[in-house]
């Protein structure tokens, strides 16, 4: 199929001006800043959601039906091109990404809403025309034709490679994972083909809202009154809106006395809060602590020890964030901007260490789809060597007795399991703590002692932590 140059219209027919549809452009609008801006659509549509609220009178089901169209289209890019693939003449890299983009959202809404038909080619056809031009609204309208003619799972049929001959590029096309994607995440996970299937559908699904009380400042109980609050599953401070719901509503997380943060990164804090430690727990490290969410739990359960939290970020507008989320805090906290490879602090002075290193986010997919098309093998090259020298500096930056947490959101044997035994293998004075016992009531940890949490098994990000006391 191929995109038609605009031809003139025939004599005596009246031209009609195409109708903007406000959701369905705002939904281009998005993708179109995922994919020219490298943004992050988390990011990208609240302020454009906002906008068009007071612009437009969007109310909430328009703001759903946006929301929808931009995260399913993400989360199923991958699907969606394949079957794109085969309703054209090309290969994809010669459509114009504007014009795959209102393909994308198309083949969402035959393919992965309740839409009818004729109104999701319909609607699609008539945001060609607005964003694309007349002539390309043609070439949109007879792909999406196309599409229209099987359902998902009959198109999959016809795209995806059998299991048996290719399980990883089946599982891929299925799914909507780069290959490379689901060859590692299924290595760290083992096992058949049952728990990667749950874990890859696991990353497709829309993630709860998950709030977090910080101690001394706000409670679960609070939480709790909001509409649709359920308690969290496994940390005493989370709360999830199960509706939903719009976090800027709750008075807590407004005055900053809560915040929204997966119960992942909740269960991480809370374990480094309460290992055991020998002798003073006076100084705590969060050596990489942007955008704030760990740090804020920590400073707060620090506070309630009588220890003190210096926050340490080396970008200074994540800096920014971390003070902003620790601000209130009822104990004493610092914030500086500093790089963690080269620390300002003396050697052997904290009793508590977190390293939430920076990684390929691999385990945080659910929440930004965008990411699993952006990252390529070779970045974890890229984060090796810091992620190493990260965790030598923490180990370094801890006293003997002393903990230190190494955590990552992602999964990748390459930026967990890995870097920890590099580095512990080097250096002989530390040795690693089951974690699991830091994680009450939280099934299936695995053999230990480090931790992973799983989407599909916690309802969690991929959290990982390991961690090691330095005992020389």
């Amino acid at each position: 199929m191929s995109e038609q140059p605009r031809r003139p219209r025939k004599p005596g027919k009246p031209y009609r001006r195409p109708q903007k549809d406000p959701v369905r452009f705002l939904a281009f609008e998005a993708l179109r800043a995922v994919d020219e801006r490298d943004a992050y659509a988390n990011l990208v549509l609240p302020p454009l959601l906002r906008k068009a609220r007071e612009k437009d009178g969007f109310e909430a089901r328009d703001a759903a039906l946006a929301t929808e169209l931009v995260y399913g289209t993400l989360r199923r890019q991958g699907t969606y091109d394949a079957i794109i693939a085969e309703c054209v003449d090309r290969p994809l890299r010669e459509v114009d990404p504007p014009v795959l983009d209102v393909l994308s959202l198309g083949a969402h809404q035959l393919l992965g809403t309740r839409i009818p038909t004729h109104a999701a080619v319909s609607a699609s056809v008539e945001l060609a025309r607005v964003v694309l031009g007349d002539g390309r609204a043609k070439f949109v309208n007879a792909v999406l034709r196309k599409i229209a003619q099987d359902d998902l799972d009959g198109w999959i049929a016809k795209v995806a490679p059998p299991y048996d001959d290719d399980p990883e590029d089946h599982l891929a096309v299925v799914h909507s994972h780069p290959r490379w994607v689901v060859s590692a995440l299924w290595d760290s996970l083992g096992g058949g083909r049952a728990g990667i299937e749950r874990l890859l559908e696991a990353d497709n699904e829309r993630p709860e809202v998950t709030l977090v009380a910080r101690p001394g400042r706000a409670t679960a109980e609070e939480l709790l009154r909001e509409e649709s609050a359920v308690p969290g599953r496994w940390s005493p401070y989370a709360v999830r809106l199960a509706e939903g719901g719009e976090p800027g509503a709750v008075d807590a997380v407004r005055e900053g006395r809560a915040g929204v943060q997966d119960e992942g990164s909740q269960l991480v804090a809370l374990a480094l809060a309460n290992v055991p430690v020998e002798g003073r727990d006076e100084k705590w490290l969060d050596g990489c602590a942007g955008p704030g969410g760990k740090a804020a739990l920590l400073a707060a359960l620090a506070a309630e020890r009588g220890a003190m939290l210096l926050a340490s970020e080396k970008q200074p507008h994540r800096a920014g964030l971390v003070a902003k989320a620790l601000a209130g805090n009822p104990g004493p906290y610092q914030v500086i901007a500093a790089d963690g490879t080269r620390p300002p602090w003396q050697p052997g002075s904290f009793d508590r260490v977190l390293m939430d290193v920076p990684c390929t986010g691999l385990g945080a997919l659910r929440r930004r789809p965008e990411a699993r098309w952006r990252r390529r093998p070779e970045d974890l090259e890229g984060f090796a060597p810091l992620q190493r020298e990260l965790l030598r500096t923490a180990l370094d930056s801890v006293r003997v007795g002393g903990v230190v947490g190494y955590a990552t959101c992602s999964p990748h044997l390459a930026e967990t399991r890995a870097v920890v035994e590099d580095v512990l293998k080097q250096w002989p004075g530390a040795e690693l703590v089951d974690a699991r016992p830091l994680f009450p009531g939280v099934p299936e940890l695995g053999e230990g002692p480090d931790v992973q949490l799983w989407p599909h098994v916690h309802g969690t990000d991929a959290m990982y932590l390991a961690v090691i006391r330095r005992t020389g």
